[in-house]
This record gives C-alpha cells, sequence and structure tokens, in this order.
C-alpha cells in the first residue's frame, strides 16, 4: 500500500484523478474513514447507502467501499445501477439510514473520480462531519493495517432505488398538469447517471419525451458533463428543429440542470433559480424565505422583497443551502453553479426535480421560460450576471484577498464602493446596487470574480477594473 495520501474534503467531497491519487488503496482508506466516523455517531445499525455514477471502475469502487463498510459490521444498501446523487440522498432518507457514500466526480472531466459523504439529513456534509472523517484520514495515512477489507456480502442489499423517488417526485410535481398542457420536451442525460429519469417520469405520465446522449459512455461522447450552453448546443438544435417546449439536461451525477428555452437559448441557473422560487412561491408556499449562496443573482432578492419573503444568504457550497433548507423557513434554495433544491423534497441539490419544476411552470402559465423572466425583469428590473475567471500566481492569491479585505478600492469602474461583504470571498457592491465578489479557487492558479450589474455596458466596466486588480497583485 502506499505511504502517504493527498486527500482532502472541498466543498463537496474529496474528488482526484483515476490511478494518480484516486486509487483503491486511497478509496479504502477513505470508506474506513467514513466508517470510523459513522461508528462514532452510533449509527451504524442503521447501514449506509453505497452509490456510484456512470465512470469508469464505479461498480468496483462502490464495492470496495461495501466491503470496508461491512467489514466494520455496518450494513450497506447498494442501487442496482449506477445512480444519480439526489436518488442516493432520498434513499438515505426513505431508508432511515445513517448516511451515503456516493463516488462521484459530478461534472468534472471523465478522468476524475471522487467520494461525497451524505449524512442523515441529505443533504452535503458539514464541516462538524468532514472535519471528523478528515482527522479519521489523517489517522488512517499512517496506519493503513487498521483499514479492515474482508467484507460481509450478508450485509449488503442489492435494491432499485426508483420507485421509493418517483413516487415521491409524482406527488412533488404535477405530472398530470404537463401532459394535459400538450407539451413535449427533450432530454439530455449527457451520456451520464441522469439516464432514465426525466424522460421516464414524463413519459410514465403521457407527456411526449425524446432523448439524447442516453446510453451510458464514462467518456461522456468526449465533452465534459456540464450542462452549460456550449454543451447543450445539440439539445438546443433538437428543441428549435422539433418545435419541443424545452430541453432538460442533468450533469454528470443529475444534481445539476441544463436548461434550453422553446427559442433554443440557454437559461443561466441564477435565471432558473428566480423562475423557481417565483413558480414554487405562487403555487405552494406564500411566505418565508428564500436561499442563495453569496455569488448568486440578487435578483432573487429583489423577488423575495417584492412578495414578502426574506433572503438568507449563505457562502459557496449546497451544505450550507441544504441546511437552510433543512432548519428555516426556505422555500427554495439555490447557487449560481446549478443547485437547486426545494421545500418538500430532501435538502440536496437535484437537476432531475429542477428542470421537472419548469416544465410543470411551463404547463401552468403558459408561458416559456424567457417570456416568464421578460415578467420577472417587468416586476423588479433586469440583472446582468457573469464570471470572470483571472489566472493568478498562488503565492498572490492570498495577497490579493487581503487588500481587498483590508483596503477595498473605491471607487471602482467609477463609483464609490457603498458596502463590503465577507460570507464568501470579499463582495463589493456600488452605489447603483452593481457588484463584484472576488473568491481564490481552492484547486487552480486563479481567482473567480462574479459581477453583476443592471446593463451590460457596467459588465464591461467592472471586467476591466477586476484585471487591473489583479494586476496590482
Amino acid at each position: 500500500m502506499q505511504d502517504k495520501a493527498n486527500i482532502t474534503f472541498g466543498t463537496d467531497g474529496w474528488r482526484a484523478v483515476m490511478a494518480k491519487e484516486f486509487t483503491f488503496d486511497n478509496v479504502a482508506l477513505v470508506a474506513q474513514a467514513i466508517s470510523n466516523h459513522v461508528i462514532g455517531t452510533g449509527k451504524q445499525g442503521q447501514g449506509v447507502v453505497v452509490g456510484g455514477d456512470a465512470r469508469f471502475l464505479s461498480e468496483q469502487f462502490s464495492e470496495l467501499v461495501a466491503d470496508v463498510l461491512t467489514a466494520n459490521g455496518i450494513p450497506v444498501y447498494m442501487p442496482n445501477r449506477d445512480t444519480p446523487t439526489p436518488v442516493v440522498a432520498y434513499a438515505v432518507k426513505d431508508r432511515q439510514a445513517a448516511g451515503a457514500i456516493m463516488l462521484t466526480a459530478s461534472h468534472n472531466p471523465p478522468e476524475y473520480n471522487g467520494i461525497k459523504f451524505i449524512p442523515d439529513y441529505c443533504h452535503p456534509a458539514l464541516p462538524r462531519e468532514t472535519d471528523d472523517i478528515v482527522s479519521h484520514v489523517n489517522y488512517l495515512t499512517n496506519n493503513r493495517n487498521e483499514v479492515k477489507l474482508s467484507g460481509n456480502k450478508s450485509l449488503i442489499e442489492i435494491f432499485d432505488p426508483k420507485p421509493a423517488y418517483f413516487s415521491h417526485v409524482r406527488e412533488l410535481i404535477d405530472l398530470n398538469a404537463i401532459a394535459t398542457a400538450g407539451l413535449s420536451f427533450w432530454v439530455d442525460p449527457m451520456h451520464a447517471s441522469g439516464r432514465g429519469y426525466v424522460e421516464e417520469l414524463l413519459r410514465d405520465a403521457g407527456v411526449k419525451v425524446d432523448a439524447i446522449n442516453n446510453v451510458r459512455n464514462p467518456l461522456f461522447g468526449g465533452s465534459l458533463p456540464d450542462p452549460n450552453a456550449e454543451n447543450l448546443a445539440e439539445l438546443s438544435s433538437r428543441v428549435i428543429a422539433s418545435g419541443a417546449s424545452a430541453g432538460l439536461a442533468t450533469d454528470g451525477d443529475a444534481d445539476r440542470f441544463g436548461i434550453i428555452d422553446a427559442s433554443g437559448q440557454w437559461i443561466s441557473p441564477n435565471q432558473v433559480v428566480c423562475l423557481v422560487f417565483l413558480h414554487w412561491l405562487r403555487t405552494r408556499f406564500s411566505a418565508g424565505s428564500v436561499v442563495r449562496t453569496a455569488p448568486t443573482t440578487h435578483q432573487v432578492d429583489a423577488l423575495a422583497h417584492h412578495f414578502g419573503f426574506v433572503v438568507r444568504e449563505t457562502p459557496v457550497g449546497f451544505k450550507w443551502v441544504g441546511n437552510e433548507l433543512n432548519t428555516t423557513d426556505a422555500i427554495v434554495g439555490g447557487e449560481e453553479s446549478g443547485g437547486l433544491s426545494v421545500k418538500g423534497h430532501i435538502p440536496e441539490k437535484d437537476g432531475i426535480v429542477a428542470g421537472l419544476i419548469i416544465a410543470e411552470q411551463i404547463a401552468l402559465t403558459g408561458k416559456t421560460p424567457l417570456q416568464t423572466l421578460h415578467e420577472i425583469d417587468d416586476l423588479v428590473g433586469r440583472y446582468v450576471t457573469t464570471r470572470v475567471d483571472v489566472h493568478l500566481d498562488p503565492s498572490k492569491k492570498e495577497s490579493l484577498m487581503r487588500r481587498l479585505r483590508e483596503e477595498p478600492p473605491s471607487p471602482l469602474a467609477g463609483q464609490p464602493v457603498v458596502n463590503t461583504s465577507h460570507v464568501d470571498g470579499v463582495q463589493l457592491v456600488l452605489q447603483d446596487g452593481s457588484w463584484i465578489l472576488v473568491r481564490p479557487s481552492g484547486t487552480e492558479p486563479l481567482v473567480r470574480a462574479y459581477i453583476e450589474t443592471r446593463s451590460d455596458a457596467q459588465v464591461d466596466d467592472l471586467k476591466k477594473a477586476i484585471y487591473t486588480l489583479v494586476e496590482e497583485a
């Protein structure tokens, strides 16, 4: 076995390149660390769900994790095929398990894999859990002989998580309304674990559905399983050519969404959060709050204020959003990177449910997503958002962040800075409400700068200001 492991849990678990750091030895070590954590909670008798996405070796890594868990006397519930993260998370609730281990690298390139731990509160693990797991990882790195591998197959139950998840979604979403409206959809699961979810739920309800990229391919068709505008170009073309109502996509583990309007235009996650919030407050809950991460559009805030809702801001990471959904009166939680969930559902981001909510909104309003977005603009004004990734030497990143925290520039792009926030990175709010938020990447030599303004011209001005700040650093 290896002597050392470079294993860190980031925003949502540990990810690494297979055969380099993501090896069978290191996966077994992490599985033992999670086993130790679960045993420490006293919930080991409840069992752990072990799932994997559609990547190379997912079955073998999952079987190894199950081997380690059962060697520690922990029962395992294992899905009968590669499975979306939100479905695995729902299985934790359905089975009343102690948690789940999900083998996935989400929308990362195909050479990556990863491990997420989802505790029994059914959203990404909070620091109190991951810190404990990492402490066990650090100990086991120097005591690998304590990793148990002689599993007990009698403690493994193979099951199909689809029926319970489908039953729940059919109660959450008005699929009959979608069918009655006579809509049609194209679905793109991107060769990944979302295959057979959105399309089957719609088709079973009597909705006309066509699908592309719905065959498993660990290389994801030569692209990243990331449902951005570029990667969904084929889906957009199919929607336009067929006159479909919309295109619905999911990422590598189906916890993130991609939405294509009937016009073929990609709808950004910021816009989808606004759409879902408006729909959920009009059809489900007339009071409460909405949760968003720090870089997510403030158009959500404007909508919330318009309808008398409270805004709850969190750092980046759906664990924080999920915690708010779990513990407050929040009806929707979302992030600009494509994560979203709603009250009534599990507090884990779910690209399947997000797409179905948009389908229901189209059915009940008779409007396309773009038409509803124009309605939102009329209600609270237009917001323009973008993100800029600027390369910066790692040794300079902290210097830049310290300067922004301690000596924020004012003016910026010709406007006074009227407010700063350190919820996540540094956010500088200008006099007219425009803002930038700068965060250093934890894995790459760059900083991410999020921009929101009320006009396209201001976006260009703020981009120039960001590049100037980085050059000065």
